[in-house]
């Protein structure tokens, strides 16, 4: 099953670029091929000013089959968060993925703020990350050969959640889903018709395929 999975989460710094960017194809290693990351730190082009890049990033997210987002830190990405209720609008399958290991939130589960919790077509992943690096450096490994296994390890998890996320049915009923296409394609004030009729065209093209 070949998907597009958008890929949500901090791109401010090299850690982050180089975090995102291994991960996805970690991802990609583990679907053996089959799962396609869309990183929105490849799709930016500066000369094009901030609209524009904000533009293309939630066009390629609502067009996308699934999103990943990276919920690290112990303040989530105010932009992470921004593209997911995006996301939850558009009935995008979600999965919401936490590495840190640190615990936040104001609820017994989730540990971030339980508004971004209880979403439908929406899965929770959260792995400790800090304990998969340090059982690959006891097992001999030197600390990047270990960092590629955690992620290898990571990938291995999410594979399987987005497999399941891809399967389940959209909740958006079909005598509503154009009325919703539109205001989806509308509300975020895109600059250009162009994208408002590339948006529209994926929303119809996703839900012929049954993963809205």
């Amino acid at each position: 099953m070949k998907l597009s999975v958008y890929f949500a989460g901090e791109l401010f710094s090299a850690k982050h670029l180089a975090g995102n960017a291994r991960l996805a194809a970690a991802i990609q290693r583990q679907s053996e091929g089959e799962i396609s990351c869309l990183l929105p730190q490849t799709l930016e082009n500066r000369a094009e000013g901030p609209h524009f890049i904000r533009d293309k990033d939630l066009e390629t997210l609502i067009n996308a089959d699934l999103a990943l987002f990276n919920f690290d830190g112990c303040e989530i990405d105010s932009g992470t968060v921004a593209e997911f209720m995006v996301a939850k609008f558009a009935d995008v399958p979600a999965l919401l993925l936490r590495t840190d290991f640190r615990r936040g939130g104001d609820q017994g589960e989730d540990p971030w703020n339980l508004m971004l919790s209880f979403y439908p077509r929406t899965s929770v992943c959260c792995l400790d990350s800090m304990a998969l690096y340090k059982k690959a450096l006891s097992a001999g490994l030197d600390p990047l050969a270990a960092s590629e296994l955690m992620l290898d390890q990571i990938g291995a998890k999410v594979v399987p959640e987005l497999y399941s996320l891809a399967r389940l049915e959209p909740i958006l009923p079909m005598d509503s889903a154009k009325v919703v296409g539109d205001w989806i394609a509308r509300f975020p004030g895109f600059r250009s018709p162009e994208a408002v009729a590339r948006v529209r065209e994926g929303l119809v093209r996703r839900r012929r395929r049954n993963t809205v």
